[in-house]
């Protein structure tokens, strides 16, 4: 027999019966089970089992996400507070340093001002840092797409 796209001859191969033949897509289908053999009670038991594990998966995402979130939250909130509390100092050297400085010494003006910079200067860093921080946790809790979910 001729073949119309190859040009080869057919021959029929012997075969042994004790060897099996590999079975065909439909014969395959019958051997798994076709879908007419599964029950309605054995795929809702699939599902609830299925949903089940995507809960539990879920439940685990977002208590590490939480988790995240308080401790990305704690940072902010300490180094709000550092900044908090340079200030106040900040405000408080300011003051003692103008009384110090009514006084007829100049070198209390020159050391009130001293004080009063590096305060700043440590509760603007804190300021930052706290920024930087927020900026983080927001990040965090808007999600991996940027929407709240």
């Amino acid at each position: 027999m001729n073949q119309p796209g190859g040009g080869e001859e057919l021959v029929p191969v012997e075969r042994d019966e004790d060897v099996p033949l590999p079975l065909d897509d439909e014969a395959q289908d019958s051997a798994v089970g076709e879908p007419d053999d599964r029950s309605l009670r054995e795929d809702l038991e699939a599902l609830i089992e299925d949903g089940r594990t995507y809960l539990e998966a879920e439940l685990v995402f977002q208590k590490t996400r939480a988790a995240y979130v308080a401790d990305r939250a704690k940072g902010a909130v300490i180094f709000g507070a550092i900044a908090a509390v340079l200030a106040f100092l900040a405000l408080i050297g300011l003051t003692v340093g103008l009384i110090i400085a009514l006084t007829p010494l100049i070198t209390a003006w020159g050391a009130s001002a001293v004080v009063v910079v590096a305060l700043l200067v440590g509760a603007v860093l804190c300021v930052r840092t706290a920024g930087k921080r927020w900026s983080k946790l927001m990040a965090a809790i808007e999600g991996p797409e940027g929407d709240r979910s």
